[in-house]
């Protein structure tokens, strides 16, 4: 039998590896530098406008590439990285998570934003499921809205809570390089398991819960563009959950992809994770409509102690908007022309 901390670092090292080809690789050769550790029938996922389900060629020419050539030179900046077995498929798959920053110069049009030559920071989240020494699957959600509020995009209305360039765990202990002990992570794991099992029970919703049974009392919830990071349980309430289950209807729960833990940090993400009904207004963008629209969502943990401290969450929110009919990037285009 292969020991756990072994099988983790070996992926670690696996997608350390992957990070550095392809932040090193130049133009020419990105394709080259996302084959190397990644399996040849590797698919890569990323979020809207970007494709959903992507070759390596296709992930290098629609995705990296004009980034790249948007934001220079482009550099990874990490607050949190770990790995672990996914808990839903009874530890068959390994994951290793990585999410910070990419830090760019923007000095050329990105998605039909005006460029404003300033340090840009691109809020990102990634799973990679790592087998045999390759990266079998490869998922990165990329917090568009964010970027736009930084370069005052013009069809950004204003958020509910403060948008700020997002900050790592407040211990500066998120880079989990070596092996945790694995009891720590199944005390991470359970944790938030319990908080999400209470907010689907049955005819509860989020703001008839008793948040300090899962989190601290001065909780951060880290969220996307278009909401932004309510601090404290009263402002979580306020200014996210209050507007996000005023504005929409929940549906189905689809699951997640990967549920896994390390020490005190941990997570998981859905592609997609639930489907709603717009009730109108939601981030000042959704519309009314009575069709059921696909979220694809992230949500990372740092536990303290014994409750949730702090949560990083991602929203596909292009996704979710183009469903129902709202291209934010061709409302962009049309007002700059680009």
């Amino acid at each position: 039998m292969v020991d756990l901390s072994n099988q983790l670092a070996e992926a670690k090292m696996v997608v350390l590896d992957h990070f550095k080809s392809v932040d090193e690789s130049n133009l020419q050769n990105l394709t080259s530098g996302l084959v190397k550790n990644t399996h040849p029938n590797c698919q890569f996922h990323f979020v809207h406008p970007f494709p959903s389900d992507a070759s390596v060629e296709e992930a290098s020419d629609n995705f990296w590439l004009p980034l790249r050539q948007s934001f220079s030179p482009l550099q990874r900046r990490q607050d949190i990285f770990f790995a672990g077995l996914n808990d839903l498929d009874d530890g068959e798959t390994l994951w290793v998570v990585s999410m910070g920053h990419l830090l760019g110069r923007f000095d050329k049009p990105f998605l039909g934003v005006r460029p404003t030559g300033h340090a840009t920071m691109l809020r990102y989240a990634e799973f990679n499921k790592v087998k045999g020494g390759k990266i079998i699957d490869s998922t990165l959600f990329l917090d568009v809205m964010n970027f736009m509020y930084q370069a005052r995009a013009e069809v950004m209305p204003p958020s509910t809570a403060a948008t700020m360039v997002t900050p790592g765990p407040r211990n500066h202990g998120g880079l989990l390089f070596n092996t945790q002990p694995p009891a720590e992570g199944t005390r991470t794991l359970k944790l938030f398991q319990r908080m999400i099992n209470r907010l689907l029970s049955v005819d509860v919703h989020t703001t008839d819960t008793n948040l300090s049974l899962d989190w601290t009392d001065d909780m951060i919830w880290w969220g996307p563009g278009g909401i932004g990071a309510p601090y404290t349980q009263e402002s979580y309430l306020k200014q996210h959950c209050e507007p996000f289950e005023s504005g929409l209807k929940w549906g189905d729960f689809f699951g997640h992809r990967c549920e896994i833990a390390e020490g005190n940090f941990g997570g998981f993400f859905g592609w997609p994770t639930f489907d709603v009904t717009s009730l109108g207004g939601y981030i000042g963008l959704a519309p009314k409509s009575e069709k059921k629209v696909e979220m694809r969502v992230v949500d990372l943990y740092r536990r303290e102690d014994n409750l949730i401290a702090e949560n990083w969450n991602f929203i596909d929110h292009l996704h979710f908007l183009d469903q129902l009919g709202v291209d934010l990037i061709a409302r962009q285009k049309l007002i700059t022309g680009i």
